[in-house]
């Protein structure tokens, strides 16, 4: 090798090494990996597809931890055995941070799969008979929001005055059709399906367990307020990490991912 060969080598070098360190670099040095909670299903591959690469590019070393229930999420995030979660919408985290005196915030929504109304034994709505089983979410914001769509069929009636948001079997005015309501986790509602005439079911755990959303015989119209969203402890917002999951969420690359895997997905506005 000659001398400008040699020296054109060394320049590379440097600038390869110079590179890496930039890249390195570029991650918040008080956080080089990210602990990100998600139930298993759309959202956690929403990380592993769609922010995982970009942080990594960054530097940041990410690990997903996907959960099972509504619970364990955020117990995990506020003691620190998680940097962020992905799996509950607004009304939820409030409530949810409220009962159990939690200081977690909302960091930015996500683009989420709607509640839908699934059934093994029967191909219409118009379907139902007195008696009817109907299996739904035992947690208080998830039911509501079954309920909700309970109503707008016409399967119930509530009491006058009632927040529908707030809504649960007690509010139940009128049940002509005398439906046996099924309070379940939502993470058995897809294996109600076998048991009961028709199961409201969230989307995450409907596509976990092999359900399409054009499978549904009635999907909601999801409302910003029951968007899913990023959450991270209250005093971590200003944190450069978060401003980093933040602008991975927020980017051309994510939005890519979604419209490639994540067809038929309600999205936030950004």
């Amino acid at each position: 090798m000659n001398k400008f060969h040699a020296l054109r080598a060394g320049v590379l070098a440097l600038v390869s090494s110079a590179m890496i360190a930039s890249l390195a670099q570029a991650a918040d040095p008080n956080k080089p990996e990210i602990r990100f909670g998600a139930t298993a299903g759309p959202y956690s591959d929403q990380i592993r597809y769609g922010i995982k690469p970009q942080l990594e590019k960054e530097g940041y070393k990410v690990t997903i931890v996907e959960f099972s229930d509504y619970v364990q999420p955020n117990l995990a995030l506020a003691d620190g055995a998680l940097d962020a979660n992905a799996f509950q919408h607004e009304v939820y985290l409030k409530k949810f941070s409220a009962d159990h005196k939690l200081a977690l915030s909302e960091l930015v929504k996500v683009p989420t799969a709607p509640i839908g109304l699934y059934s093994h034994k029967h191909k219409r709505l118009d379907e139902l008979k007195d008696g009817a089983t109907v299996s739904l979410p035992n947690d208080v914001t998830n039911q509501a929001r079954a309920i909700i769509l309970l109503q707008q069929l016409g399967w119930v009636t509530l009491k006058p005055g009632v927040d529908p948001v707030k809504s649960s079997e007690r509010d139940i005015a009128s049940n002509p059709h005398r439906i046996k309501l099924v309070p379940l986790e939502a993470a058995q509602l897809p294996r109600s399906l076998d048991d009961v005439d028709y199961a409201f079911v969230n989307g995450n755990f409907a596509l976990a367990a092999g359900l399409k959303l054009n499978d549904a015989l009635l999907l909601e119209k999801i409302p910003p307020y029951y968007l899913n969203l990023v959450a991270v402890r209250t005093a971590d917002l200003n944190k450069p990490y978060v401003t980093d999951i933040a602008n991975a969420y927020r980017s051309a690359e994510f939005a890519r991912v979604i419209e490639q895997r994540f067809a038929g997905f309600s999205k936030p506005a950004q």
